[in-house]
């Protein structure tokens, strides 16, 4: 058996759930059947060797490949498989190479083989390349799969590369027939698992725009980006976005054409000119063909995988790095006909893709004519939510003109919504440097006041409102003034100055109403219902305006604005129904999609999914949200507030399960992020202490936190509550708690978080009477959880035991216990303790059995003797036992019966004889 292929990222990205399924497989211990099926470079290699390092110890491991003209080579892929293997035995393997030999007999022998190499034992068999494989081979595959014992036969296949004449062909049906077969199918790496594997083989974070360029550069194929990182040691991920091909690679790409006639090589040569998508009228105008002789030759590169249909008259090429090694042995002069060419045809047609005017424009070397694209095509893509392309349209303008003001905005929105904050900061200050006049000013300081926001640059959001605020008097009256007082109050907002945000948004909002500008009211308004939202006093009030203000919004598409407003709904209390908690975060999705607005259609769609979750009671499914959230982001390089924007949030809820050792875990990560607010680590550190019983790193930290706290304006009745629950776990005295609550509440907190903390600590002190009032008067409050109504609950049922009121603390407790049910960790501890308090069964105890199915044989025939009306010392007599035991007889029916009379008793047991 040869070496398995291995690959350049140390591990395997993007096919976790594949190999789970595969792995499950292999550890049933059944006989099992799965085919892998991909394109050439996916993985498929890479799939099999990490599921053989999964396998246990005892496993016989039998890997064989096919190869290119096999055909002709009978039984090649299990000759593979047992070359250089010891054990075989040499006349069987002589008997399987004998041309003289009947197939079947060459056929039993081949099993025979496997047979003495596995015996009982478990085993894994791999045919590699089934495309390739001889018909012997497939044969073979076919037989061992109708084989019962403890074993897993994989085959690998590109489908591309199976017809009908190939033997591989009719064994995929036959034991799709006969069999149950797993079916994994590879796909090509998504931008996001191509940002991982470039960080899992660089050891850093791969930067966004790099990431994003060598993803489509390679078409997310594993071993192109391989390739690119093997051959070019020693470049950072950004040179490689640059770098030509390296020649083996480029060597291997061209194969694929080297054989093509004239006219087909003409016209694949001009396709790789078009760009990425290739108009098929297009390509007829610029090569000459006709239409006949086109649709023949695009047939037959479609058939060879060069090309694919991507759309309607539209082809693309499978791989971006055939395009790439195929144009790069063009002449300059060539190229420049071929745009020539394409940008006449454009021209001449009117209406067309500005994107696809600027690509030949450049390329032909008309300026003029490629800027006028760019600006007009950097608008467009902004309008439709298209950042990225919008940037990139920009940035080719800008190569040209780079003081062009509207390139300038353009490219920083661009950036900014594609969550590019270097980029936008870079192209913001520049815009604002330039503007000819305070309105743009104003504008530019506008968008550099929100990229601050995220860069987590608070002194500098205040500098640039200061300069916006100076500029208010030379505007003119009208929207540009009320424009400015909006960016004051967002700036206001996000800062956490309520009152002076309040007072602009009004000033605006004025402004507004006189010369009806209704556009800058729906962004007042925004700020408005965004400010109230954070106070408990106007929370419903600030709903009720961002609720109003969405459907103008999206009416006048403004989708930025509403997707802000949507998410503001979802953070904020919430709603009765979970369904509508969900649908406004779908709609919010959707909204920030539409605007290209990358923070709020992936990092806090995630977040709000969570939130949703917990609102739920689903911590399994709030924690899966924020992985898959996380896992999105994790191989990309970030800054500001979306570095690890999902950490904390994981971090908090895997302390509500009790998962403290992957706590340790995102704490190590969240400490090498930059500018993370400075009450985050301690605050996680003496919340993980607690529960861990590590009171001296508790106190540590806790004195840490409270000094960072004080540099943070705002309080959270949650993370007072998550705080002081863990702290009275951790068996800190009353007199921290108190200062704990003292710190971490101030008159801006939900009145039930606060209600919350104040019984939690009269139950602390054992004043349970005072604690039960308050723990009653929050049961229902909409702003707790259920998680956290249930552990108000709790507290109540504890407080009722502490008074001897048994019957209303059990009310209490099952009340709770559906409120935890798909929860874990400490509160369910909780529930646990107190039922266990009340003689109640656990949770997750298996139902008890009632009524005379609960009854011993012999309390059985005490019951009998009891329907025929014997008293207690008959019963004694008659069984010859003592009336003391006749009589705890007699209770216990009556109890596990749930009657109070003998008579009762007589009516239930007598009835069944």
């Amino acid at each position: 058996m040869r070496p398995l292929r291995g690959g350049a990222s140390p591990v395997m990205i993007g096919r976790e759930s594949e190999l789970r399924r595969l792995a499950r497989l292999a550890s049933s211990r059944e006989p099992a059947v799965a085919i892998v099926a991909g394109e050439p470079g996916i993985g498929k290699t890479r799939l099999v060797q990490e599921l053989l390092a999964t396998v246990s110890a005892d496993t016989v491991v039998l890997v064989g490949h096919a190869e290119p003209n096999s055909l002709s080579r009978p039984y090649e892929v299990l000759l593979d498989a047992i070359d250089g293997r010891p054990g075989v035995d040499e006349e069987k393997l002589a008997a399987l190479a004998d041309p003289a030999r009947s197939p079947v007999e060459r056929l039993h022998t081949g099993l025979a083989v496997l047979s003495d190499l596995i015996g009982d034992a478990p085993a894994v068999i791999v045919f590699e390349d089934l495309h390739w494989a001889d018909s012997e081979s497939a044969a073979l595959f076919e037989r061992i799969a109708d084989q019962h014992g403890p074993r897993l036969l994989v085959g690998t296949y590109r489908p591309d590369e199976v017809t009908r004449r190939q033997p591989v062909a009719g064994l995929l049906a036959r034991t799709e027939r006969r069999h149950a077969v797993t079916h994994v199918r590879l796909q090509r790496l998504t931008p996001s698992q191509t940002a991982a594997m470039l960080a899992a083989a660089t050891g850093a974070p791969a930067p966004l725009r790099a990431a994003t360029a060598l993803h489509h550069r390679t078409g997310g194929n594993p071993f192109f980006l391989e390739e690119l990182l093997r051959a070019l040691p020693g470049y950072g991920v950004e040179e490689l976005v640059e770098q030509p091909l390296p020649w083996s690679l480029a060597d291997v790409l061209r194969r694929q054409v080297e054989d093509l006639d004239p006219l087909s090589h003409r016209i694949v040569e001009a396709a790789t000119v078009l760009g990425h998508r290739i108009p098929f009228d297009l390509l007829a105008d610029v090569t000459g063909a006709g239409e006949d002789e086109l649709i023949t030759v695009l047939r037959d590169l479609v058939t060879r995988g060069v090309l694919v249909e991507s759309g309607e008259d539209e082809f693309a090429f499978r791989h971006a790095l055939v395009r790439e090694a195929i144009g790069d042995q063009l002449l300059g002069r060539q190229r420049r006909r071929l745009h020539e060419a394409a940008l006449e045809v454009l021209l001449r047609a009117g209406g067309s893709d500005p994107a696809m005017v600027a690509h030949h424009a450049r390329g032909a070397g008309r300026y003029d004519d490629m800027v006028e694209a760019a600006r007009r095509g950097t608008a467009l893509y902004l309008s439709i939510g298209s950042a990225y392309q919008a940037l990139q349209l920009a940035e080719t303008g800008l190569d040209e003109v780079p003081d062009d003001a509207d390139l300038l905005a353009g490219a920083a929105r661009a950036a900014w919504l594609a969550g590019l904050l270097d980029d936008a900061l870079r192209y913001g200050r520049r815009w604002r440097d330039l503007a000819a006049n305070p309105t743009d000013r104003a504008a530019s300081l506008y968008l550099l006041v929100r990229i601050a926001w995220e860069s987590r640059e608070t002194d500098e959001m205040r500098n640039l409102t200061r300069h916006i605020e100076t500029l208010i008097a030379q505007l003119p009256p009208g929207a540009d003034q009320a424009r400015a007082m909006t960016a004051i109050a967002q700036s206001c907002y996000l800062r956490d100055e309520f009152d002076t945000a309040l007072l602009w948004c009004d000033r605006a909002l004025a402004l507004a109403d006189e010369f009806d500008l209704p556009s800058i009211r729906l962004h007042a308004l925004l700020e408005k219902g965004s400010t109230y939202a954070e106070r408990p006093q106007t929370a419903a009030e600030g709903r009720e305006i961002l609720s109003a203000l969405v459907d103008d919004a999206e009416k006048a598409g403004e989708w930025v604005l509403a997707a802000r407003a949507l998410n503001m709904l979802v953070q904020g209390e919430p709603p009765a129904s979970p369904a509508e908690h969900t649908e406004t975060l779908e709609r919010m999705r959707v909204d920030a999609e539409r605007a290209g607005f990358e923070s709020l259609a992936v990092a806090s769609y995630y977040n709000g999914r969570a939130r949703v979750a917990t609102l739920a009671g689903d911590l399994r499914g709030a924690i899966a949200a924020l992985e898959t959230g996380r896992e999105r982001d994790r191989g990309f390089l970030r800054r500001g507030r979306w570095n690890d924007f999902h950490g904390t949030f994981l971090a908090g809820l895997l302390l509500e399960a009790g998962e403290l050792d992957r706590v340790e875990e995102v704490i190590a990560d969240l400490a090498a992020v930059a500018d993370l607010p400075p009450m985050t680590i301690p605050g996680l550190v003496f919340h993980l202490a607690c529960r861990r019983g590590d009171r001296p790193r508790a106190e540590a930290a806790l004195d840490e936190f409270l000094e960072a706290l004080m540099s943070q304006p705002w309080r959270s009745g949650e993370q007072a509550h998550d705080l002081i629950s863990a702290a009275i776990e951790g068996g800190l005295p009353v007199a921290r708690l108190d200062e704990m609550a003292v710190k971490l509440l101030d008159h801006d907190v939900w009145d039930a978080y606060r209600t919350l903390v104040d019984a939690q600590l009269a139950e602390a002190r054992g004043r349970h009477a005072e604690a039960l009032a308050g723990y009653l008067s929050i049961t229902e409050a909409g702003i707790l959880g259920p998680a956290t109504r249930a552990t108000v609950r709790l507290g109540a049922a504890r407080c009722l035991l502490a008074a001897d009121r048994r019957a209303e603390a059990a009310a209490q407790v099952e009340a709770a216990t559906p409120l935890l049910e798909k929860w874990s960790g400490w509160r369910v501890a909780q529930l646990a303790q107190v039922r266990a308090l009340l003689g109640l069964a656990p949770v997750d105890a298996p139902p008890a059995v009632t009524g005379s199915a609960a009854l011993t044989p012999r309390e059985r025939e005490v019951a009998l003797l009891i329907s025929e009306g014997l008293t207690n010392a008959e019963l004694a007599r008659r069984l010859y036992i003592s009336p003391k035991t006749a009589a705890v007889h007699v209770s216990n029916i009556l109890r596990k019966l749930g009657v109070s009379s003998r008579t009762e008793v007589g009516e239930l047991v007598g009835g069944r004889r």
